[in-house]
Formats: C-alpha cells, structure tokens, sequence
C-alpha cells in the first residue's frame, strides 16, 4: 500500500516539486503520470499539483476538469482513496465539482505571490491528522486566481461538515482581512469534502517541505505530507 500519482497535464509547473517531496523526502512510492495516461484507478492516493493547465483558458482548472483522468480520480474519491489538489489542483478540483465552491480572481486582480500563515482548523481529513487543531502553519501561495468563494448561507454547512480545513490567519492566529492575502471569502484557504478524503488548497506545501526552499528553514508544508502517508501506512508511518 501506498503508492501514489501525481497527475501531470499541459501547463503544470509544480509536478515536479510534488513528486520530489513525496518520493524524496517522505519516501512514498511516487509516479509521475501523464493526465491522458492514467487509465486505470492503479494508486491508493492521488495529487493533481500546481501550475497554469491549458494556460488558465476560460477559467484556471476549467479545461482540465474536462480531461478524462477526472473520471479515474472520482472513482477514486468515491472509494475513499486521498485525493489531494494544490493551487491549480485545487481549481480542478473545484471546476470537477469534487469541492464546493469557486476559485475567482484575487480581489487585487493581480498575480500574488508570498508567505502566508494558515490555520489548521480541522484534522479529520488524511492530509491533516498529524497537525493539531488550531496549529498555524507558514506556506506560501503563488496565484492569479486564488480567491475561495463560497454564497455566504452555505459556509455554517460546511462549519457543521468540518469541510473547513485552513484559514489565512495573521501573527496572532486571528482570521482578520490583513491576514487573507487574496480576498476569499471567509479567510478559507482549503476546504475537503464531506467525507474528508479529498482536500484542495491554494498555498503551496510543496514549497515549504525543504529547510533549504522554505522561510527561516521552516518545513511546516511536511505535515499535510507527513499525514497522508500516516493515512496509507497506519500510525507507525
């Protein structure tokens, strides 16, 4: 058990990151698979990373929602399987309707890139269950198009859920509007579906994993790593 894939499509740029941090760093069996070739539901987890597919065409994640390595990854999802998608992962996730919501434009209309501090508000799902609740981690984000909207009356279902899974916070961990770098409404930097199994965020924990890469040799993108694994190998992972 434990292998997994880390999809590729045209315009993914952090395939590779993703794929190094997960076969180098917390030693899972990693493949990188062409979108058009992942035929067959072959992995016990799936990561559709970040990047620009089909350069971000009438919406980011719009035409890869479309391709028909979705099917496999909702077959997946459906069987309980993690699914994990990163910034434009995430917008893929979304436009598949496998996470709520939407991904809109930054309310600055402009590309962001910078570290940010999120707080873990749940560890139900597979990608969080060797964090602590309310532990605040600093990853950063890189995006164009990364700002989470969701109507307002849905956001108490989702709090009921526990489908909330990061907020953007500031230094003293409040979900204040300094604090959220792109206008998401909320502060909400990842959400999951209802049965937890498939998570999608805008920060990068990619970029975060590696003291040499990360702010002040911080690693604390490793835990949303660390945990899957604990998830596909059992607690002594």
């Amino acid at each position: 058990m434990g292998k997994v894939a880390v999809i590729q499509y045209p315009g993914s740029n952090c395939d590779l990151d993703a794929l190094e941090i997960l076969r180098d760093v917390v030693k899972a069996k990693t493949d990188l698979v062409w979108h058009k070739d992942l035929a067959h539901e072959d992995y016990d987890a799936y990561v559709l990373p970040g990047g620009f597919s089909y350069g971000d065409y009438l919406r980011a994640g719009a035409i890869a929602a479309t391709s028909p390595s979705l099917r496999i990854v909702k077959e997946a999802a459906e069987g309980g399987k993690p699914v994990l998608g990163i910034c434009n992962g995430f917008q893929i996730l979304v436009e598949a309707g496998l996470l709520p919501g939407a991904v809109l434009r930054n309310s600055s209309l402009r590309f962001v890139c910078t570290w940010t501090r999120l707080r873990v508000e749940t560890t139900r799902t597979p990608f969080t269950k060797r964090a602590n609740a309310g532990q605040v981690l600093e990853i950063p984000i890189a995006h164009n198009e990364g700002r989470y909207y969701l109507d307002k009356e849905q956001i108490p279902e989702l709090e009921r859920n526990q489908q909330i899974v990061f907020r953007y916070v500031n230094e003293k961990k409040e979900a204040t509007e300094a604090g959220n770098p792109n206008g998401s409404i909320d502060n909400i930097a990842g959400v999951c579906n209802q049965k937890g199994n498939v998570m999608g965020l805008m920060p990068h924990p990619e970029r975060a994993s590696i003291p040499v890469l990360s702010l002040d040799n911080q690693t604390d993108g490793r835990v949303i790593f660390d945990s899957m694994m604990r998830t596909l190998h059992g607690p002594e992972a």
